[in-house]
C-alpha cells in the first residue's frame, strides 16, 4: 500500500496551485511596498512596516478569522464581491487570499533589503539623465533589486505552500475543494493508525520547503552589504 495516495497528490496539487496564485498576485504588491517603504518619504512609514509584519506576530487563527469577517458572505468586502460573482470563503481562492496575506512579509524583506544595497546615486544619475520614476524602477531599481526579488518569491512560494491555520479558518478543509498539504497532514495525525502517512506527507512537505528556503537563501546571499557601486569621481 503507498504511503501517499491519490487524494495526498491532490492536495498536494492544490497547495502547488494555492501557493503559485499567492505568489504571482503578493508579488506586485510586495515590490510596490518594498519601494514606499525604501525610497519615499510618505508620513506613517512605520506604521506601514507594522501592519505589514502583523502578520507574522498575529495567531494565524486569527487572521483568518478577520479575513473571514471581512471577505465572508456576508462580511462587508465579500457582500460586494459575491455581486461580481467573485466568492472567496470556503473556496480554494479564498486559500489563496489568506496564503497571500500570510506570505507578504516574507516577500517583502527580501526585496526591501536588496532595494536598501542599492548605491542611490545609480538612481540619481539616471534621473540626471532624464530618466523618470517609472523608467529608473525598470531599468535600474528592480534589475539591480533582481536577486532579493526572487529570493522573496521563493520564500513568499514556500510560505504559502505551507500555511495552514490563516487557510483552514478562513477556507475549511473540504476534501477535492480546499484541502491542502498542511491540512491533509493535520487530518493524518488526528487519525489513529495513520502516523506513518503523516510522517510521509511531513517528508514530501519538508523537501519542498527545503528546497525553496536553500534557493532563497542561495538568492539573498547576492545581495552583500558592501555591494554598492563606488560612485564614479570626475
Amino acid at each position: 500500500m503507498s504511503l501517499i495516495g491519490a487524494d495526498d497528490l491532490e492536495a498536494l496539487a492544490l497547495s502547488l496551485r494555492v501557493a503559485g496564485v499567492a505568489t504571482l498576485g503578493g508579488l506586485p504588491l510586495a515590490l510596490g511596498l518594498a519601494y514606499i517603504l525604501t525610497r519615499t518619504r510618505l508620513p506613517g512609514r512605520r506604521a506601514l512596516d507594522a501592519v505589514i509584519t502583523l502578520p507574522l506576530v498575529l495567531p494565524p487563527v486569527a487572521t483568518g478569522f478577520g479575513l473571514l469577517i471581512l471577505f465572508g458572505r456576508h462580511g462587508p468586502l465579500g457582500a460586494l464581491l459575491a455581486k461580481f460573482g467573485v466568492v472567496l470563503a470556503f473556496h480554494w481562492t479564498g486559500a489563496a487570499l489568506a496564503s497571500t496575506v500570510m506570505a507578504l512579509p516574507l516577500m517583502v524583506r527580501p526585496i526591501r533589503q536588496a532595494m536598501e544595497a542599492i548605491d542611490p546615486d545609480l538612481e540619481d544619475a539616471a534621473r540626471a539623465l532624464g530618466a523618470g520614476p517609472w523608467d529608473r524602477f525598470f531599468r535600474v531599481t528592480a534589475p539591480l533589486a533582481a536577486p532579493g526579488i526572487a529570493a522573496g518569491a521563493i520564500l513568499g512560494f514556500a510560505r504559502a505552500l505551507g500555511e495552514f491555520g490563516a487557510t483552514i479558518t478562513f477556507a475549511a478543509a473540504i476534501p477535492g475543494a480546499t484541502l491542502t498539504l498542511p491540512a491533509d497532514i493535520y487530518q493524518a495525525t488526528q487519525t489513529p493508525g495513520q502516523e506513518t502517512h503523516a510522517l510521509a506527507l511531513c517528508g514530501l512537505a519538508a523537501f519542498i520547503a527545503l528546497a525553496a528556503a536553500f534557493a532563497s537563501e542561495a538568492l539573498a546571499g547576492r545581495i552583500a552589504p558592501g555591494s554598492r557601486a563606488a560612485p564614479t569621481r570626475a
